[in-house]
């Protein structure tokens, strides 16, 4: 199941009609309750709300770390609901590069064989590999640290690494959940000036956030309340 032809440009993400439901007991909760979003190619987006709000489903179904209940997502034009589970692990690997809060790293490998593992599960080799992360990391600001381990570096720094890592494989999607929650005011801003970076590079950015400053940095915001898109605004607060 294809998107449809004739558009100028198809999304990267289509959600419509998107229902998450979790059975508890004899109640039944919708954490995501008919959401309807497209996401085109070098968007700029924070999703924000509440706690409970539906914002970490969200995440998770764009990011194909779960399944939807009811409604269609299209990633990059190809139906998710379709999907096995080797095609959505697949679809992870190389379509969405996740940047955690908690930076998410193999504490005994280097900053370069961090970057390099997603990779290693596309089967590319050795040598590409390490080119390819090299370059990644480069491309954050550390060239100088591929050799360090993640205790041998600032948080700022291991968010760097964790960035690259998301984007070595060059990602339709960044999708970045709370990325300076462990971070100092001075380093979260590096972050996301960081990011803005990529942004401005072309990379299509998501960033799930309650931080109003962060969601500012954005030129799109989608809030979430009960499972519903409350509002959906461009950075002048027009609604789209």
């Amino acid at each position: 199941m294809s998107m449809e032809s004739g558009q100028a440009e198809a999304p990267v993400i289509r959600l419509r009609d998107v229902y998450r439901t979790y059975e508890m007991g004899d109640q039944v909760l919708n954490a995501l309750d008919g959401v309807s979003v497209d996401v085109v190619r070098n968007e700029y987006i924070a999703i924000i709300g509440a706690s409970g709000s539906g914002k970490s489903t969200m995440m998770n179904i764009i990011g194909c770390l779960d399944r939807v209940t009811k409604g269609d997502y299209w990633l990059n034009g190809t139906h998710v609901g379709a999907m096995n589970e080797t095609e959505l692990a697949r679809a992870r690997n190389r379509e969405i590069g996740f940047v955690f809060q908690s930076f998410n790293l193999l504490s005994r490998a280097s900053a370069l064989k961090n970057v390099m593992q997603p990779l290693v599960y596309r089967g590319i080799p050795g040598g590409e590999r390490k080119r390819m992360a090299s370059e990644a990391l480069e491309r954050v600001g550390l060239g100088d640290r591929m050799d360090h381990l993640p205790n041998q570096l600032s948080g700022g720094q291991r968010q760097r690494v964790a960035i690259s890592r998301a984007l070595v494989g060059n990602p339709a999607i960044l999708l970045a959940d709370e990325p300076t929650g462990n971070l100092d005011s001075k380093t979260s801003r590096e972050i996301l000036a960081l990011i803005d970076e990529l942004h401005q590079q072309g990379q299509t950015i998501i960033v799930v956030t309650h931080e109003p400053d962060i969601a500012g940095h954005c030129g799109r915001v989608i809030s979430l309340q009960d499972g519903k898109v409350e509002s959906d605004r461009d950075q002048n607060g027009r609604a789209r």
